[in-house]
């Protein structure tokens, strides 16, 4: 009998902790069935589309547009995760009437920092641009990520704010993301503070940290604004927050909120009880859907 969605969550948090890439993208790739079962329908799809040193798939609503375009920026750490992994949640939107560019850009180590941050932002300029060859309105861009990809997506929309010719973003959906690097490796949520699980964790830190800004970062490399997009808090779009207080990254969504707050930046914010890191992706659990409703109300009240 295949396992159900529970056992293989628990397996999920309970197996033996990947040690190396290779582990990690093994690991998210054989979850990718699981998260993206049961694709809502959307009225096209158009997988790799090339752009250069990245690529994207275009997920086209039903209907008529223009529709309002979200651009995609997938977690793993990284190192890990794709287009692939992320199919479902990418396709939710879809389903929701945004024309939607999830990107499949360069990783570490074997392309560490800044070539991932370059080539998602390179990515928004560019969706801007063909947006409306797939019936889009450019006028009304979202990024959205998740864990680094929320990062990403922070880091990204405030460089963008600043570029007088580049496009302009309306929102932001910011999801469990890593928004100050000099808070990673910090303690664990309750309930996971128990030592193996803890040390497990922080290795795993270490190795995304590691092949992304290298293995001994100065100050001057982790207050960048493109690592740590904290800094430059007061330049973002109006934003979604969200996190589960079972995730060790909710402290950095609470520090966010403060500086958006402190910033006067448009702002909501959530966090789901008891839900882990990745759960918009876990439509098994009961947290997964809300979640994913209250970012799509978010991006139609605000774009």
């Amino acid at each position: 009998m295949a396992d159900a969605p529970g056992d293989l969550l628990t397996q999920l948090f309970t197996q033996k902790m990947p040690e190396t890439v290779q582990d990690m993208r093994e690991m998210l790739d054989g979850f990718a069935g699981l998260m993206n079962a049961d694709l809502p329908e959307v009225g096209a799809f158009h997988p790799r589309v090339s752009a250069g040193d990245f690529t994207a798939d275009v997920i086209v609503p039903k209907g008529e547009g223009p529709f309002p375009v979200l651009v995609y920026l997938h977690g793993g750490g990284w190192i890990c995760g794709s287009p692939t992994t992320h199919t479902k949640l990418a396709h939710r939107f879809a389903e929701a009437g945004h024309l939607v560019f999830n990107v499949d850009y360069r990783m570490a180590p074997e392309h560490p920092f800044p070539t991932p941050f370059d080539d998602c932002l390179a990515a928004v300029r560019w969706a801007a641009k063909e947006a409306g060859s797939y019936g889009g309105d450019a006028a009304r861009l979202a990024v959205g990520g998740d864990s680094a990809g929320g990062n990403l997506t922070a880091a990204v929309t405030a460089a963008l704010a600043e570029d007088p010719v580049g496009p302009k973003v309306g929102a932001a959906l910011l999801i469990y993301g890593v928004f100050d690097f000099a808070q990673m490796g910090g303690a664990m949520p309750p309930g996971m503070d128990a030592g193996p699980l803890a040390e497990a964790g922080g290795k795993l830190i270490d190795l995304m940290v590691g092949s992304y800004l290298g293995s001994d970062p100065g100050d001057d490399v982790m207050r960048d604004p493109r690592v740590s997009p904290i800094h430059v808090a007061s330049k973002l779009p109006p934003t979604h927050v969200v996190c589960g207080t079972a995730d060790p990254l909710v402290e950095q969504a609470r520090a966010l909120r403060s500086a958006l707050e402190a910033a006067g930046i448009p702002h909501e914010y959530a966090e789901d009880e008891d839900m882990p890191h990745g759960y918009a992706q876990m439509e098994f659990l009961p947290a997964s859907r809300p979640a994913i409703d209250r970012m799509i109300a978010f991006l139609e009240r605000t774009l």
